[in-house]
Order: C-alpha cells, then sequence, then structure tokens
C-alpha cells in the first residue's frame, strides 16, 4: 500500500534506487528538559537540512543533524497491531547519555520525530508530515540503548477535545 506521506522524489528513490541517491534518515529528540532538542542523522558526515514549516521547534529553519550511528525499523502499519518504532543505538556517547538521564527523572515522555531526507535535496524532510512518536520503553547496557517508541495513548485523550462553555456557545443556555 503506497504512503501518502512520502514525497514523490523519495517514492522515486525508493523504487529505482538512482545512482547517488542517498536517503538520510534522521531523528529528533524533544523533551521538556532539554535545552535544544537531540537531532542525529544515520551517516558519518554531519548533515545541514531544513525543517518543515510546522515543526515544533526551529520550524523552517536550516538545523545541523550530528553524525551518528543507530538502527531503526519503522513502523509496519499492515499487521493491525499499533504500530511501534524500534531505535538501537550501539556505543553511546556522553552527550546522548546526558540527555537520557535528564529525560529519566522526569515524568514527561520523550518525543521522536523521524525525518527522511534526500542527499541531493535537504531543503524539506521527505515525509509529509514527518512521523512524530513518543519513547514508550527504553532499556540501556553499557554497550546499547534500545527504546521503543508508538504513539500516545488515545484512551486518556478527552473527547470532544474542545470545551463547550456559556461564553463561546451561548446557545447551550436553557431558559
Amino acid at each position: 500500500m503506497p504512503d501518502p506521506t512520502l514525497e514523490e522524489a523519495l517514492k522515486e528513490a525508493y523504487a529505482t534506487a538512482p545512482a547517488g541517491e542517498v536517503i538520510l534518515h534522521t531523528l529528533e529528540f524533544r523533551h521538556p528538559e532539554f535545552t535544544t532538542p537531540l537531532r542525529v542523522v544515520r551517516d558519518k558526515a554531519d548533515l545541514l537540512a531544513t525543517l518543515e514549516a510546522n515543526a515544533p521547534e526551529n520550524p523552517s529553519e536550516e538545523v545541523l543533524f550530528v553524525q551518528f550511528s543507530f538502527d531503526l525499523e519503522l513502523p509496519d502499519i499492515t499487521n493491525g497491531s499499533s504500530p511501534e518504532l524500534l531505535l538501537t543505538i550501539d556505543n553511546v556517547n556522553r552527550d546522548v547519555l546526558t540527555y537520557i538521564d535528564l529525560a529519566a527523572n522526569s515524568p514527561d515522555l520523550i518525543e521522536v520525530t523521524y525525518r527522511p531526507y534526500l542527499l541531493t535535496d535537504t531543503s524539506a524532510p521527505q515525509m509529509n508530515p514527518p512521523l512524530t512518536m513518543t519513547v514508550k520503553e527504553v532499556e540501556a547496557d553499557i554497550f546499547r540503548i534500545t527504546a521503543r517508541c508508538g504513539f500516545g495513548n488515545f484512551a486518556n485523550k478527552p473527547f470532544p477535545n474542545e470545551v463547550y462553555d456559556l461564553q463561546r456557545f451561548a446557545g447551550l443556555l436553557t431558559v
């Protein structure tokens, strides 16, 4: 089943694998305790790329994604279960551990945004909207960190999510 969120250039890169076209996988981690988002790219060089216009932080700005070695399994939306992104980071450095320690001592969840870019076009992510999930579970040892990311618990969301009060909806007043 085609993914309507993917840009045509990325669909073409997946389908034809042209020589010299490289898909760069990026992740952005956000948390209230982080002074700035942690942005990484799965590559051997740092990446300057422009975020989408509705990005949670630095919209439409060119930002730096730091080169980092990680592996990810994108969610499988065809099997009917709750989609999860599985993220594995080997040889974790101190910078990442500092961010993890900050988040571990907080009740707030870490948000993760996945954005694919093409090496030949870093003017915008090749997925619109980018995939944003929350970290649900983290396992860590001295060699590796594994995180399972998923969507929030929709059962705990208020419905309807708008409060109907008399100030905005005077027609609710019965006499």
